[in-house]
């Protein structure tokens, strides 16, 4: 009973931590369900979202490569090297359970073509179309992605604080409220004969 003397004040206090303990271990498994429900709810978009990316990059690879086939590998890098960097998104954050998960916010749009007309031809048009849809693809999946990360590493940590509160922390006050208990009760029995004694004792004279 890690040497607690057996008081009424030790036992109140015995009793508040274990029901503060049960308390904070119910939180913890709800906070525990909710980020795991949130978290498959994103595990499911980020399959759907693996598997057209699979295919509207195989779209795109095909048609860069009937590109540089039409109007040749050098003339592919020059038009590429033409295209701006992708900044047409913001990144914003919700908070899911006290953790920040990320939202990629931004507008498809249709491609508008920096490069001149007469050095390329409709394949080029096709890969770089097709290279537009996996880039709005990269960004849902990233958000994703990054949800399911920050996520996942909460529901461990919540997981950790739960099992120590019902593993160690709520056996452990159990077992004080339980030894405490006991010996007052004991000492209890103790001074009610004790008092009975006494009063026979005056009884008698």
């Amino acid at each position: 009973m890690e040497n607690i003397a057996p008081t009424k004040s030790n036992l109140m206090s015995a009793q508040n931590s274990l029901e503060f303990s049960v308390k904070g271990f119910e939180l913890l498994d709800k906070k525990r369900n909710v980020l795991i429900r949130e978290m498959m709810s994103y595990m499911g978009r980020a399959e759907k979202l693996q598997s057209r990316i699979n295919v509207t990059f195989k779209d795109a690879y095909d048609a860069l490569r009937q590109a540089n086939i039409s109007i040749g590998i050098n003339t592919v890098e020059d038009i590429a090297m033409s295209v701006p960097e992708a900044s047409d998104y913001s990144v914003l954050f919700k908070s899911v359970m006290g953790v920040e998960v990320p939202h990629v916010n931004f507008e498809k749009k249709d491609i508008e073509p920096k490069y001149s007309f007469y050095r390329s031809n409709a394949t080029m048009d096709l890969a770089f179309k097709k290279f537009n849809e996996v880039k709005y693809l990269i960004y849902e999946l990233a958000e994703v992605e990054n949800a399911v990360y920050k996520l996942a590493v909460e529901v461990k940590k919540t997981q950790k604080r739960a099992n120590a509160l019902e593993n160690i922390q709520i056996p452990k006050f159990k077992v004080i409220v339980k030894g405490i208990g006991e010996v007052l009760e004991e000492k209890e029995r103790e001074d009610f004969f004790r008092l009975k004694v006494v009063k026979k004792k005056k009884n008698r004279k």
